[in-house]
C-alpha cells in the first residue's frame, strides 16, 4: 500500500506521510523497538537502534563466514571470499564497536498533552517543536543484481526550529530509521502519530526497557538474553504455538537475535532520560481541560482520510 501522497519511480518510492497528521492506513508497529518509555503524557522516541545494524550486518557476515568454510578443499577460493567478507563487513563492524563506546544519545520526546515535541540537541539544548509542524516522509529505493532485487529504505522524521533568529546550520533537525520504507516505515511513523492523535493504547510497547532487567529474570546482559529466549520458546510451545517458537529458533541464527537483546540490555536499560528543569516540569501532566486541541485543518484532513479509508475497506 502507498500514502495518498506517494512518487513512485522505476527503482524507488518516496510516501510523504506528515503533514498533515493523517492515518496511514497501517497498524502501529515498533519494528525497530524505538519506543523507549510510554505514558499517558509522553512518548520517547530513540534513534540509537543498535538492532538494526547487527541485523543487517550479521547475516552478511553469516553468509560469507560459510562459504569460506565450505570451499576449504579450493584455499585460493576461500581466500578471496574472506577477504570480500572483511571488506564488506569491516568497516560497519568497527563503526558499531564504536558506537558502542559512546553515550547513548537522548530520546526524542511526544508530549500529547501540550501537542508538542522536545527534540534535543548536540550541545545540550533542546527545541521544543509544534507536533503539527512535524514533517515525515518514507523512502525506498531497489536495485537489482545476480542475487535478486534488494530494497533499502528509510524513515526520516524532521523538525523546524522555532527560533527564527537560528542560524542556517541550525534551522532543521532530523532523525532517520533504516526501517525499509515503504510499508514498513509508515508501520513505525502510526506509532508516534497514534501515539498523538489517538492515545497510548493505540500503540505496542515491545520492549519495557526500564524494567528490562527484571523481566530477563534479573540477570545480566549475556545471560539475560538467552533466558528471554529459552522462556520465549518455552512459552510458545507450551501455548502450541509451534510456528512462533521455531520462528524465534530461527531469528537466533539468522538475524543474531540474541546478540542484539544483549547489546540492547547493555546500553538501554534504562534508557537515557530528559532531566533539564524545564524539560522535566514540561513532561508533567495537566489537567485535562487545559490538554491543546487538534487544529480545525487537521481535524477536517483526518476526517477526510478515515472515510476515505473506511471506503477502500469496503471495497477490498
Amino acid at each position: 500500500m502507498t500514502s495518498p501522497r506517494s512518487h513512485k519511480g522505476l527503482f524507488s518510492q518516496d510516501d510523504y506521510l506528515a503533514p498533515p497528521h493523517t492515518p496511514t492506513g497501517q497498524p502501529a508497529k515498533d519494528v525497530l523497538n524505538t519506543i523507549w518509555r510510554k505514558n499517558d503524557v509522553y512518548l520517547d522516541i530513540g534513534s540509537y537502534s543498535i538492532g538494526s545494524a547487527v541485523m543487517v550486518i550479521w547475516p552478511v557476515a553469516l553468509i560469507y563466514l560459510l562459504l569460506f568454510y565450505y570451499n576449504q578443499d579450493m584455499p585460493e577460493l576461500a581466500k578471496g571470499f574472506a577477504i570480500l567478507g572483511l571488506a564488506i563487513v569491516g568497516i560497519p563492524i568497527l563503526l558499531v564497536l564504536y558506537s558502542l563506546t559512546q553515550p547513548v544519545p537522548p530520546p526524542v520526546r511526544f508530549n500529547r498533552q501540550r501537542r508538542e515535541v522536545c527534540v534535543p540537541q548536540n550541545d545540550g539544548s533542546h527545541w521544543i517543536v509544534p507536533w503539527e509542524q512535524v514533517t515525515a516522509a518514507a523512502t525506498s529505493v531497489s536495485s537489482v543484481g545476480q542475487h535478486g532485487k534488494i530494497t533499502h529504505g528509510l524513515l526520516v522524521v524532521g523538525f523546524t526550529n522555532p527560533d527564527p533568529n537560528a542560524r542556517p546550520e541550525d534551522r532543521d533537525y532530523s532523525i532517520s530509521f533504516s526501517c525499509g520504507g515503504g510499508t514498513t516505515a509508515m508501520c513505525l511513523w502510526e506509532c508516534m502519530r497514534s501515539y498523538m492523535e489517538v492515545g497510548p493504547d493505540a500503540v505496542p510497547l515491545s520492549n519495557d526497557l526500564e524494567n528490562l532487567r527484571e523481566n530477563l529474570g534479573g540477570k545480566g546482559p549475556f545471560w539475560g538474553a538467552w533466558w528471554s529466549y529459552y522462556t520465549g520458546i518455552k512459552e510458545h510451545i507450551l501455548a502450541g504455538e509451534y510456528g512462533k517458537a521455531i520462528w524465534l529458533l530461527f531469528t537466533i541464527f539468522a538475524f543474531g537475535g540474541p546478540l542484539i537483546l544483549m547489546l540492547q540490555h547493555w546500553k538501554l536499560a534504562p534508557p537515557p532520560d530528559l532531566t533539564a528543569p524545564d524539560i522535566v516540569e514540561w513532561s508533567k501532566p495537566l489537567p485535562p481541560d487545559q490538554w491543546a486541541k487538534r487544529s480545525t485543518e487537521l481535524e477536517r484532513a483526518i476526517r477526510e482520510r478515515e472515510a476515505q479509508l473506511a471506503v477502500e475497506a469496503e471495497t477490498v
